[in-house]
């Protein structure tokens, strides 16, 4: 078992685990998003809240990161806040968050040299900073389904970028399921299926087909819709 959590170890051997890795989320704010053109901007906010709900489930550490948000960006999707309500980003003024000294003593305060970066937009705010990690000799992924950019060419580019200079690209999907690893992990099934049936589509609806038309389980129990009460203006 994990000393620290008392989650089940998992096996290491070259992959990801919760316990080798620190989770980067970049610049998720109103103005950059609007500018993503290479990726459905809806499915982007979708996979985010998904991969920031897994860093939960498995205790993954995570710096969260905002640039120039009142004078340019806006606040941090609060759908993202929500993940983690406790949590503050820190602000930056830099387009390079490895430029900004407060940003990199939160990654090397966690003592993990893998670093699961996402952000927008994918050809600055994602490529830079992994870039510079990776001279500095960390091993960084790149969430690629959680980034956007403001053409499909940049995007590309930017990861062909960031691919030659050593970074591995992966999804939300993808690193859920590599620090799952094995269905008998009881201690995280149930909060990761809650993710897969709340956010991944047929994958989702296949999950939820089977648990209650083959196995005869109970259906899934979303949080009841409350339509929200006219604000009263003065």
């Amino acid at each position: 078992m994990s000393q620290d959590t008392g989650r089940a170890k998992r096996s290491e051997k070259g992959l990801l685990t919760p316990d080798n890795c620190v989770v980067t989320l970049i610049d998720f704010q109103p103005q950059m998003l609007f500018g993503v053109a290479n990726f459905d901007r809806q499915s982007i906010i979708n996979n985010v809240v998904a991969f920031a709900k897994a860093t939960r489930v498995f205790d993954v550490p995570v710096v969260l990161s905002t640039v120039e948000t009142k004078s340019f960006s806006g606040n941090m999707w609060p759908q993202l806040q929500a993940v983690y309500p406790g949590q503050a980003a820190i602000e930056r003024t830099s387009m390079n968050s490895w430029d900004d000294a407060n940003f990199v003593a939160a990654v090397e305060k966690t003592g993990r040299r893998k670093i699961v970066l996402a952000g927008l937009w994918t050809e600055t705010c994602v490529a830079l900073p992994t870039i510079q990690a990776i001279h500095d000799k960390y091993e960084v992924y790149v969430v690629e389904d959680c980034c956007g950019d403001i053409s499909q060419l940049s995007h590309e580019n930017a990861m062909k970028r960031v691919i030659q200079a050593g970074a591995k690209p992966v999804t939300a999907l993808s690193v859920m399921l590599e620090w799952q690893r094995d269905w008998a992990q009881r201690d995280t099934y149930d909060a990761v299926m809650d993710i897969v049936k709340t956010h991944c589509g047929a994958y989702g609806v296949g999950v939820e087909y089977a648990y209650t038309m083959v196995h005869n389980a109970p259906a899934s129990r979303f949080p009841e819709y409350l339509v929200p009460a006219a604000a009263k203006h003065k």
